[in-house]
């Protein structure tokens, strides 16, 4: 019997001809991906192991996150089918309605590996957002019945595809035919389509949103988006430009500045005019270009615990209510509250609760008939213990919303006047037939468990703890 690809291997061969095929339909994203490279080997010999603090080199260059749209939660349920079979589950609830000023009905999951060594093997993630015709803001009743009867009479995925991601998922793996066969249907599923697009019912719904239009408009579904991770992410912002790439006008997330990288930095080459067949009222079909695709890149930093996160969200509405008239002031305010009130290093980081990390034994420490402490604290400064970072795996909706704006043409429509449809965290899982992860909770989980380890290891009655308690959330980032 031929021997099965496992999961890894089938995300691994997924990611990689991903990236072959959207290559082709947009070559500005091979273009990223070359400069990517470029710049994470001049970083790897300028800053030499330092720039592996994240992640080694191999891993990072090859590291891709794809972005794509539903419009049902049937169809969600089949993504997570799909992405099952490639050991990916759905993490963090994203709701975009509420992270961007211009029209983006969507709720969103991440899916992706979400233990360690699955990670380190590949660590491929593709951000899935999916439409919400329930809220009236965006779609009155008449738009809201039209839309939800298109979506149903349309197939994304063949049940040949569904039947093979329910049996790899199930027997953790496929055998090499059976595997290329999955993997030759699951690119193709998510390639742009060449079938005429109904202009008039396009173009309806892209008065309310582009992004509306992008899933609700076609007959099939296409990666939006591949994401490469680069280790400077400003130097790359520069070249691309050089190169006479047009960029959006910012990198989304956390500033450069002097300590560490936290979180998740983004941005993006603008939204292309891609060619495509469109269908008019008469039945004829005419060429035309939408501005639906763009190419994105991203660099990671520390994950941060729910105090940390929740500092970086008050710092956020600092910013905002300084009111920064361009993107270069807005950078400029940034840096200047992360200085103020953000630890330096990663040590202190650690210490106010606000970062995650793993520890680890220092297995070389020199001998001295020391016995090792009980507090963590005292297991670092003495040498006993190491700390890596936990390098932030998943996403920040004010930045996913910020280049959806950045690459829309227009705002669209929304009515403020009218409660939106509620949806959660809850509500998504019961979409996509399995519970959507909460991401704090994995790298807490990552966290206690190499603490468990220094414990067995080192024989302390109990894993080490920092004390955090003169720490607390309301003074947490304050130096």
């Amino acid at each position: 019997m031929t021997s099965p690809y496992a999961p890894w291997q089938l995300r691994a061969a997924f990611a990689a001809r991903l990236s072959v095929m959207y290559g082709r339909e947009v070559p500005a994203y091979t273009t990223l991906v070359d400069v990517s490279r470029e710049v994470n080997e001049d970083a790897l010999r300028e800053r030499g192991a330092d720039a592996e603090r994240f992640g080694s080199i191999g891993r990072v260059t090859a590291e891709r996150h794809g972005a794509i749209r539903v419009g049902t939660p049937a169809e969600l349920g089949q993504v997570a089918r799909i992405f099952g079979a490639l050991g990916m589950r759905p993490v963090g609830f994203y709701d975009l309605r509420e992270a961007a000023a211009s029209a983006v009905p969507v709720v969103s999951t991440a899916f992706r590996p979400v233990e360690g060594d699955e990670l380190a093997l590949n660590p491929f993630r593709v951000f899935t957002s999916l439409l919400t015709p329930a809220d009236p803001r965006f779609f009155d009743a008449g738009l809201r019945g039209r839309l939800e009867d298109f979506l149903a009479a349309r197939e994304l995925f063949p049940p040949e595809l569904l039947a093979l991601a329910d049996r790899a998922e199930a027997e953790e793996g496929l055998p090499a035919p059976e595997a290329e066969r999955f993997l030759e249907l699951a690119v193709a599923a998510f390639e742009l389509s060449s079938e005429p697009i109904d202009k008039a019912w396009y173009e309806e719904l892209a008065r309310v949103s582009a992004v509306a239009a992008d899933i609700g408009g076609v007959r099939s579904t296409h990666i939006n988006h591949l994401t490469p991770r680069v280790l400077d992410i400003d130097e790359l912002y520069r070249r691309m430009t050089a190169r006479g790439v047009r960029m959006i006008d910012t990198v989304q997330g956390p500033p450069a500045w002097e300590g560490p990288d936290v979180l998740l930095r983004q941005t993006s080459f603008r939204a292309l005019d891609e060619p495509r067949a469109l269908r008019l009222a008469d039945g004829s079909v005419v060429s035309g270009a939408l501005r639906v695709r763009f190419g994105e890149v991203e660099a990671r930093g520390i994950a941060l615990t729910r105090a940390g996160r929740a500092l970086y969200d008050d710092l956020l509405a600092r910013i905002d209510a300084r009111r920064p008239a361009t993107p270069a002031e807005r950078t400029a305010a940034a840096r200047e509250l992360w200085a103020a009130r953000l630890p330096r290093t990663e040590r202190d980081l650690a210490a106010r609760g606000l970062g995650h990390f793993t520890y680890h034994v220092v297995t070389d420490r020199p001998r001295d008939g020391a016995a090792p402490p009980a507090g963590l604290d005292g297991l670092l400064d003495g040498g006993w213990v190491r700390a890596a970072p936990l390098v932030y795996e998943d996403f920040l909706p004010r930045s996913a919303a910020g280049i959806f704006q950045s690459n829309l043409a227009e705002a669209g429509a929304r009515d403020d006047a009218v409660a939106g449809a509620a949806y959660d965290s809850a509500w998504l899982s019961g979409a996509a037939g399995r519970e959507v992860l909460d991401p704090f909770a994995l790298y807490a989980a990552q966290e206690r468990a190499s603490l468990e380890q220094v414990a067995r290891e080192l024989r302390l009655p109990r894993p080490p703890g920092p004390d955090r308690a003169a720490c607390s959330s309301s003074d947490a980032g304050r130096p």
